[in-house]
Parts: structure tokens; sequence; C-alpha cells
């Protein structure tokens, strides 16, 4: 199967603070024609895809009402390459695709240490978050224009305490004034109460829904449960926001069911790690990286092995390919070599890990995401409260 081209570059993650920030009466360019607001809420729901939002609908009837006064294309949000939380979330909170911001998947190779790092959890203490991301956040750039007196907009967090100086919010979602709260419910309640401000632009974060259906499945019964209080949730939020008020959910990816003979050790297979140095990614897009003396030979027959075992249920490209087809956006020479030299992503529902390096519950894990499939990138946009 052909490689499909990349995200969709007109009307994705990086538009969203840039156009709500516009509402509000920055400079920024509203690629998303939002209008004017006296102050804006994103509601970030991790791992709420489009697909499985209209699947199951009937289990959220305020957001099904709304839906239903948008077009479709109104509707719909494009994540990015990897559709995968590490990279959504910074383009999210830098407006660059991955590319550029550098956070490239789940697991990242840092080709100047030689070593794989984990984007979420995994950073250890010689990786500074703000050197392997050194952009300016949106955030940044809104608070610098604040304090010049551009105009009067304060970028607000309400998300979990365990993420308040978390790496990855160091790396690409620093510069909001942070509040944390455990508790769902309390979470919404506080956007509520800071969008009484004029100029807040609340940033409401919730990993509930991503949790249950990694553990369970997207359309389990655990699953929709959660979308069930989550509708409540919004609906009860819209009727808290004061007048003037602007309010969207979208998610940073989507999510499929992968049944469990379908989630594979690859490095039981030798011919498939040969020649590999580092793994990285995740299992919907694994990142081959070759040792450095593997020869031009080796790598075409690497490449031929992973077609043999997985061409017919994987995209398999090279880095080059896989960056000419526009998956990661544009890509920086500082990024290039994070991206692995031999990517294999699933088009149908597998999942490919390596063993050695995942830990051996990961294997029991139901719900996936990763692949550029439209179950995965394509996320709701969904404006629940209008000015």
């Amino acid at each position: 199967m052909s490689l499909p081209t990349g995200y969709a570059k007109h009307r994705n993650l990086t538009h969203v603070f840039p156009s709500l920030a516009a509402s509000l009466g920055a400079t920024s360019e509203n690629t998303l024609n939002l209008p004017s607001a006296r102050s804006a809420v994103l509601l970030l729901v991790d791992g709420l895809g489009l697909e499985q939002l209209q699947r199951h609908s009937a289990h959220a009837p305020f957001l099904r009402g709304v839906m239903k006064r948008q077009t479709p294309a109104q509707t719909e949000m494009s994540s990015v390459y990897p559709s995968t939380t590490a990279a959504g979330l910074s383009s999210l909170g830098t407006g660059l695709g991955p590319g550029e911001h550098g956070l490239v998947g789940y697991d990242v190779y840092d080709p100047q240490r030689g070593v794989v790092i984990n984007q979420l959890g995994g950073w250890d203490e010689r990786t500074d978050p703000t050197n392997w991301q050194p952009q300016p956040t949106i955030f940044d750039t809104l608070n610098a224009q604040r304090d010049a007196g551009d105009h009067g907009i304060e970028p607000i967090a309400v998300s979990l305490p365990a993420f308040e100086e978390s790496a990855l919010t160091r790396a690409a979602l620093r510069g909001p004034r942070f509040i944390g709260q455990s508790d769902l419910a309390k979470r919404f309640n506080q956007a509520a109460y800071e969008a009484q401000r004029p100029g807040a632009l609340i940033y409401l974060y919730v990993n509930e829904l991503d949790k249950i259906g990694h553990a369970w499945g997207p359309g389990s019964g655990q699953w929709l449960e959660v979308l069930e209080e989550l509708d409540s949730l919004i609906r009860r939020l819209s009727r808290k926001l004061p007048t003037g008020t602007l309010a969207a959910v979208t998610g940073d990816h989507g999510m499929i069911e992968v049944k469990q003979e379908d989630r594979i050790d690859f490095s039981a297979h030798g011919e498939l790690i040969e020649h590999i140095a580092h793994t990285a990614g995740e299992p919907r897009m694994v990142q081959l990286h070759f040792a450095p003396d593997a020869t031009a030979d080796q790598r075409a027959a690497s490449k031929t092995a992973w077609q043999k075992r997985f061409g017919g249920r994987a995209w398999i490209a090279t880095r080059d390919e896989a960056i000419a087809a526009g998956w990661f956006g544009d890509v920086t020479e500082r990024v290039r070599p994070r991206i692995g030299d031999l990517i294999v992503s699933g088009y149908e529902p597998i999942a490919l890990y390596d063993a050695r390096r995942a830990a051996p519950n990961s294997f029991s894990m139901v719900g996936h995401h990763g692949a550029p499939t439209p179950a995965e990138v394509r996320v709701p946009w969904v404006i629940f409260n209008t000015p």
C-alpha cells in the first residue's frame, strides 16, 4: 500500500491556540476563523478521536447536539504524525509540527547521546527539556506580548498536579499560570471560575478517557462511562461560563483496538533487528535506527525483511520517504536524525513491540494509537460555547 500523505496542513492542532489567542485580541493568525471573545477555554480530551465520538455519540448527547449544528468540515480537526500524545500536545503548545519541535514520538532517539528517551515519563536529568525543545511556546509569546502591553491575555493551564513540572510541560507547554486539580469535576469547576476574568485563555486538560481506552479499548463499557461523564461535565461547564466566552473541545489523537494476537514482539525475529542499534517510536509507529556501521546493502536487506513479514499489514518507509510524504511536517536539521532510519506503521490494527525494551504488562494494552490512519489522526473540533 502506498504511503499516505501527511496530516492536514490547513486545519490541525498547530492552529488551535493561535486562533484562540486571536479571538482574544492577539495579532496571531486566526486560521480557524474564531469570533472575538471575552475569554476562551480549550478542553483537550486526551485520546478523544472524531471517529470514536461519532460512533458513540449516543453516549454524549450534549456534544452530539452541538455537532449537529456544525458542518462536518467544521467538526473535524487533524492531529499530527505520529498520532501520539507527546507529538500532539507539543504541536498544540508550540504551534509547530513534530519535525520542528522535535518530539517525534513516544520514545525518541537522541543522536547526540545515543540513547532513547521516553517523551512522557522517561526523561533523565541529563536531558534539559528547554534544550530538547528550545522554540518558544505560544504561551511564552503571549506572556511576552502581555508584558509589553500588546494585550491583556493570560494563559492558564488547569491540569493534573503531576504535570506542573513534568518534562513535557517544560519542553512544549511552558508558560501558563498552572492550577493543579486531581479531581476531574474540580478541574472543570476551576476552568469555569478562571473564565470569569476577561482575557483568560484556559487550557483544560483531561487524561481519564485515554487511560481507560488503553486499558479496556475505545468503545468498551468502561470507556463509554467516562465519555458519558465528560459529556455531562461539558454541559455543566457551558452553563457556568460567562457571556462572551468561547469554549471548544478537541483531542490529541484517536484510538483503535488491537486484539491480543495482534500485539506482536518483533524482536523475536532476528532478521528484523539485525543491524538495528536502537528501537524507538511506539507500537503503532515503530522507528528503527541502524547501527552506524550498517552498510547500504544491510539497510536495504532490513527493509526487505520487514516488508516480507509485515508489508501486508503496515506501511514501511525510510526516513527520507516518510519526510517526503509529509509525515512530520517541515523537518529541521536539528530534528531530522531523531526520526527513525526505517519506520514501520500499521494500517491494519496491529501493535509491534520490542520486548527487550517494553515492559511485560504493555502487551496487555488494548487501545493503541500512533499510526497515520483516520481513526487515529482525526480529532473533533466542537465549539460548545460561543460569545
